[in-house]
């Protein structure tokens, strides 16, 4: 059989490609309308692709046949609208629809056609974006009715079915250093179905003889740190067989440092999310990566953070992944190439496929095909940095922008998460999810997840408590530090909301976020109980009769925050 192609839809960067290129195939071309893409991908394959929208194929017979015929059709339909994490999982999901079942029009031509040479076709996604697919499509469904009666098929016919053909991959499964999850369908179409590939790692929880996950620990070990000096010693890849010279590898030797505000905020909403789990800050190294997204953000509970291996406190203690760090997790080999500016960079390599997994996939075709595997992987040995924006810079970042946040900006934060409940102060009503209001709240959230009720504490509400927690013990040294030096740093409302947004302290005051956080600070300092307070004759927490005295001392102190701040 002579050599194997391929063709590759909403292509990217190329990591469904090069899985396939490692196992003898031959790309023939990329589509993608995105043209830093189609830039990438032609840098790496060789190739001279144009940028191309793939709904000029919806319902176009014309512009269908015009794609070269392949053995394989693989694609990765955009995963944004479909993502859970995207605009907390309730933006529009009609493009991403519109998208996919494009491409599945264009694989029931190519499969249907007469005399077709197609062998395999593949499609990765999002695993949220099952809930909005069909599980079976006819040649109606997708709009090819008139086509179908050309070909004497019957429109009501199965084009394509994806019920008994579609699984869940975890890329750690397949040797990435990522457990990253996908949703892979396709069909071997000699076989009749999709092959899932033979896991070739295991959790390390799990039996059996297969080499446990990689971690993040091999790049942390086996690759250097972004902090050292140029030079022309030899590296190795951690992923393949190759060795370039250190000066060589590109996007990797520049500072990653990112600012306190940024890595705190992070680190809040990882530990203390008011109704998500518990997230490591900073990242495990001894566990896999977890997902590379698209966006390169520092203050998100998705930021992937590590600490810094250079001496830091404050500004650039903690550092997110280089682009050649992030693509390593990706798969990528060390010689690979991405174009453009950082941030296209990130987008490029987050939106890939895991080069493992479409090694995998495309294994599964050789097997079933009877073609011999190859003995050794295509890859690439020598980098062509020709053209490349190398982020390289072997300097130390200047931490002198930092960053800011829009105008009334919205602001929500608590000390604790503990006893099913939060206090929180915001300026904003949490309840009604409402704008910034030019006033700051106490309030108490019962439950940690959304639609849970929210009891509204009104200002100077801590007078009428501070009787109780005197009596309590560790009491009275709490409130001696919150009234002697802690109510001092409070500004006025229009300060605490300046301060917020513009990131920075002001005339001797504290930020919202220090003052909430400088509360856990104080807690443990007074070695605050970990025992509950049961209310009796007084009823400060409207839905429970127990709650955690550290509660109540938080209470306290956040309702004095809001307090101070609107009196001012």
């Amino acid at each position: 059989m002579s050599k194997l192609t391929a063709i590759d839809f909403f292509c990217g960067a190329g990591g469904f490609s090069e899985g396939f290129r490692q196992m003898g195939i031959e790309l023939l071309y990329g589509y993608d309308h995105w043209k830093p893409a189609v830039d990438t991908y032609n840098h790496n394959f060789k190739l001279d692709c144009e940028p191309k929208n793939i709904l000029d194929f919806e319902n176009s017979i014309q512009e269908i046949e015009k794609i070269p015929d392949t053995d394989i059709i693989i694609g990765s339909p955009p995963c944004v609208s479909f993502s859970s994490s995207n605009k907390s999982g309730k933006a529009d999901k009609s493009l991403g629809v519109q998208l996919t079942e494009t491409f599945l029009q264009i694989v029931a031509i190519k499969k249907h056609k007469p005399n077709s040479k197609l062998k395999a076709w593949f499609m990765e996604n999002v695993v949220n974006s099952r809930r909005y697919l069909q599980t079976k499509y006819t040649f109606k469904d997708l709009g090819l009715t008139e086509w179908a009666k050309e070909n004497n098929i019957r429109p009501s016919n199965i084009a394509i079915n994806l019920s008994n053909n579609t699984t869940i991959i975890n890329s750690a499964d397949y040797g990435s250093i990522q457990a990253r999850k996908r949703v892979i369908s396709g069909e071997i179409i000699q076989k009749k179905k999709l092959i899932i590939p033979k896991k070739t790692h295991k959790a390390p929880t799990k039996k059996g003889k297969l080499p446990v996950y990689k971690s993040l620990k091999l790049i942390k070990k086996s690759f250097p740190t972004p902090y050292e000096k140029k030079s022309t010693d030899l590296i190795n890849d951690i992923n393949y067989d190759i060795s370039i010279p250190k000066d060589k590898v590109s996007d990797h030797f520049y500072d990653t440092g990112i600012y306190e505000v940024e890595w705190k905020f992070s680190r809040f909403w990882k530990q203390n999310h008011p109704y998500m789990g518990k997230m490591s800050f900073p990242e495990n190294i001894d566990n896999p990566s977890r997902t590379i997204t698209a966006t390169k953000i520092a203050n998100s509970r998705e930021s992937i953070i590590y600490k810094s291996e250079i001496e830091r406190t404050g500004n650039g203690e903690y550092r997110l992944p280089t682009v050649r760090e992030a693509s390593i997790i990706m798969g990528f080999p060390i010689t690979y190439q991405f174009l453009g500016s950082e941030n296209t960079k990130w987008r490029l390599v987050g939106n890939a496929v895991c080069c493992s997994v479409s090694r995998a996939l495309a294994k599964t075709i050789l097997d079933s095909l009877k073609v011999p595997i190859p003995n050794e992987l295509t890859i690439c040995k020598k980098p062509n940095l020709d053209g490349i924006q190398n982020l390289n810079t072997y300097k130390e970042k200047v931490f002198d922008t930092p960053p800011v946040k829009k105008k009334g900006a919205r602001f929500r934060r608590h000390p604790i998460k503990d006893g099913n409940l939060t206090v929180t102060l915001s300026n904003y009503h949490i309840d009604e999810n409402s704008k910034a209001k030019n006033k700051w709240f106490t309030s108490i959230q019962y439950g940690t997840g959304k639609g849970f009720p929210t009891q509204k504490i009104e200002d100077n509400y801590y007078k009428e408590i501070e009787s109780t927690i005197r009596n309590i013990k560790s009491g009275k040294a709490f409130l001696k530090i919150i009234n002697n030096g802690f109510s001092e740093k409070i500004g006025s409302k229009l300060d605490l909301q300046e301060m917020y947004e513009k990131q920075v302290s002001i005339e001797g005051f504290e930020k919202p976020t220090e003052l909430v956080d400088q509360i856990i600070e104080i807690l443990e300092e007074v070695n605050c109980p970990d025992s509950f307070f049961e209310q009796n004759e007084i009823v400060i927490f409207q839905q429970k009769n127990k709650v955690p005295i550290k509660q109540l001392f938080s209470l306290y102190a956040v309702n004095k925050i809001s307090s101070i701040a609107n009196q001012k």
